[in-house]
């Protein structure tokens, strides 16, 4: 009996030096990844990433996705990120703005003149280097900045011109300024909702449309709803991943780094991946029964000219914007 008792013992203490020896790093980190949509670049972007920061960190860090609004509508997850109960997650850019006015630049017409431009400017060295100091006093930081894809309006009746635009009541995707008062300026009368609430709305024609993307629109079956989707001239939808600064710096600067590196790595998902998706998406919308609306090149020139001097305006009024604003524009010079 006493024999059992010592050997039991020995094995406890044993166990016991044997945890206490365990290395600090062994211990598991959550990362979870928030997004309002499924099955599009972003869903590819955090799958790629989450296997690249599992693999890089050898399991220590243990990454979940949670598409489709699973965590929250976006304002409850843009919180979220910020108080650190969600690491990471994309969002349209409007609704960083309200964390951080600086992201608004991203949202700017005639800034980006296609996917392969902006995803060249949003990669320069100094251009990184400046939106990584975006939000950092409210504890988040750009992960990527994400170009999802050109801008789009889903809308009951088709917008071919500039004056087509005139009474329609349109979904934004957020309430700042740059997202509302340059479609205002062509007859809009603009609404601030969700994703999430803009199926419904469209549904019982509460609104006349909703910028957007074809990806959403597609994976949440848009076409069952409305037709005519219109790319909004030399306008591109970013979709910001952001993360919690407090969670890079708690899992110590070895994992950090792996964060960072696996993150950046994925980002060439941006680029062909997104094009042949989009491409993909606007066939699947034409198979069914959808029409997608390119602008003739007078109204397209019609609507840029109208609508980027009041971006540029508001984009002014504050200096930190404004620098990042033109920062932006001699790097979309510097890549034509």
């Amino acid at each position: 009996m006493h024999t059992t008792l010592k050997t039991l013992a020995a094995a406890a203490i044993a166990a016991c030096g044997a945890l206490a020896a365990l290395p600090v790093h062994a211990q598991q980190f959550t990362m979870k990844l928030s997004q309002p949509t499924i099955n599009d670049v972003t869903h590819e972007y955090f799958k790629r990433m989450k296997a690249g920061i599992e693999s890089g960190s050898k399991g220590r860090i243990k990454v979940d996705i949670y598409p489709a609004n699973q965590l929250g509508q976006l304002p409850a997850v843009v919180e979220g990120v910020a108080l650190g109960t969600i690491e990471a997650a994309s969002s349209a850019n409007g609704f960083w703005i309200s964390l951080e006015p600086r992201f608004q630049v991203l949202d700017a017409p005639g800034l980006f003149d296609d996917i392969p431009h902006g995803f060249k400017m949003l990669n320069d060295p100094a251009i990184r280097a400046r939106m990584a100091t975006w939000g950092a006093d409210k504890g988040i930081e750009i992960l990527a900045p994400c170009l999802y894809s050109p801008l789009m309006l889903l809308s009951h009746k088709a917008i071919r011109g500039v004056g087509d635009f005139q009474g329609q009541k349109i979904r934004t995707q957020g309430g700042a300024p740059i997202q509302v008062e340059p479609l205002k300026k062509v007859g809009v009368i603009p609404v601030s909702l969700p994703l999430g609430e803009a199926l419904p709305a469209m549904q019982n024609k509460t609104i006349d449309g909703m910028v957007g993307a074809a990806a959403p629109y597609v994976a949440f079956k848009y076409y069952d709803i409305a037709k005519p989707m219109t790319y909004l001239p030399a306008t591109l939808f970013a979709a910001p991943v952001v993360i919690n600064r407090q969670f890079l710096k708690s899992i110590g600067a070895e994992l950090e780094a792996v964060v960072r590196a696996e993150s950046k790595k994925a980002e060439e998902v941006f680029l062909d991946w997104n094009i042949n998706d989009i491409k993909a998406k606007e066939e699947i919308w034409k198979k069914n029964g959808g029409e997608v609306i390119t602008m003739a090149p007078a109204e397209a020139k019609r609507y840029v000219d109208t609508v980027a001097p009041v971006a540029a305006s508001i984009l002014s009024a504050n200096p930190r914007v404004k620098q990042d604003y033109e920062a932006l524009l001699d790097a979309a010079r510097k890549y034509r």
